[in-house]
């Protein structure tokens, strides 16, 4: 039982439920060839780390990434990647993916995904490259 004063950590179950929700994010970004260049890095494994920390963070978990990493600075950690539409798009895809199969309680997946959507949308730092394009599936299954 949650009450209002429930973290979404505590109210999704916590760390296991980041650390299964950002692994199968990264085996969706390692199987995808329009999406892993984005990740320059062979071993995909810092990145899965410090996006598990940083979200389980966010939402109300130990405050471990700032303790290893500092202030977030989302915007500044990835300027030196080149993300346009396509890629936020991608990443976006895979993330629906991931969270679908968490099968969350609506309000709790409403919240993260409108979260994580917001985050992706900032971090576009390419010119737009298309208009319209293929349905991703980027809505709730």
């Amino acid at each position: 039982m949650t009450t209002q004063t429930d973290s979404l950590f505590e109210q999704v179950g916590g760390e296991p439920t980041f650390r299964q929700l950002v692994h199968r994010f990264y085996q969706l970004v390692a199987a995808d060839p329009e999406l892993r260049p984005v990740y320059p890095s062979r071993d995909l494994g810092p990145a899965e780390d410090h996006l598990r920390l940083f979200l389980i963070q966010y939402w109300g978990g130990p405050s471990t990434y700032n303790e290893l990493r500092g202030h977030p600075r989302l915007r500044m950690r990835h300027a030196r990647f080149a993300i346009g539409e396509r890629e936020r798009d991608l990443w976006l895809k895979h993330m629906r993916t991931a969270m679908d199969e968490l099968a969350l309680q609506p309000a709790q997946d409403e919240q993260l995904w409108e979260y994580l959507q917001m985050a992706a949308h900032s971090l576009v730092n390419q010119p737009g490259e298309r208009r319209g394009g293929p349905d991703l599936g980027l809505t709730p299954a």
